[in-house]
Parts: C-alpha cells; structure tokens; sequence
C-alpha cells in the first residue's frame, strides 16, 4: 500500500509543479496591455471609449434622473459584446464589430448627454 501512495503522491506533486510553472510564467499585467493595444488597435479603441463612458456615467451618478442603473447595465453589455466577438476572432473584433460597437457606445452617450441635462 505504501508503493500505491508514494505514487500518488509523486503524481500529485508532479502536477503542483507543474502548475506552478504555468503560473509563473504569466506575463506582467502592462505587458500584457501594451500587446493588447498594439496587436489589437480597434479593440484598444472601443474598450477606451467605453473605459471613458463608465467613468462618466460614475461621475454623474446623481444626476443621470435614476437610469444609472440601466447605464451600467448597458456598459457592461458593450464590454460583454467585446469580448464575446474577440474571443470568436482570434482576439480582434472585425471592422464591422467595431462600428457596431461604436454605435452602441454613440447610443449610450446620448443617454447619458440627455439624463445629465
């Protein structure tokens, strides 16, 4: 019994290993965003623009007539909608994504142009 769990235990000590150099390995968090802006520009676009609407829509908290909800809501929709369509893409999102993103992001500001007045 002792030879059975020395091997189970050498496997599972194998494994630890060998997910600890997975996660070791990882790239720092500013590289892997400078690789994202520069392999993926209308990807790094459309999420600063939408970095941008949530933080208006955060700052105007109190005078969005109570849609803020809904704001946010719609936000984290767009941001859903882009990685979905990366993800599909290999990581990029087609031109014709990106415009259909950017009219979602037209249509929320508008929203939040008409809510703050």
């Amino acid at each position: 019994m002792n030879g059975r769990n020395s091997k189970v235990s050498a496997a599972v000590l194998a494994g630890l290993f060998l997910l600890s150099l997975g996660t070791s390995t990882s790239i720092p968090a500013q590289a892997q965003h400078g690789q994202f802006a520069k392999n993926h520009p209308r990807r790094a676009e459309v999420m600063h623009r939408d970095n941008h609407l949530n933080n208006r829509v955060n700052r105007n908290r109190g005078n969005l007539g109570g849609h803020y909800g809904q704001l946010k809501h719609e936000d984290h929709s767009i941001q859903r909608q882009q990685q979905r369509d990366a993800r599909a893409n290999g990581g990029h999102i087609t031109q014709g994504q990106k415009t259909q993103l950017n009219r979602e992001e037209n249509h929320m500001n508008r929203q939040i142009q008409r809510d703050h007045n």
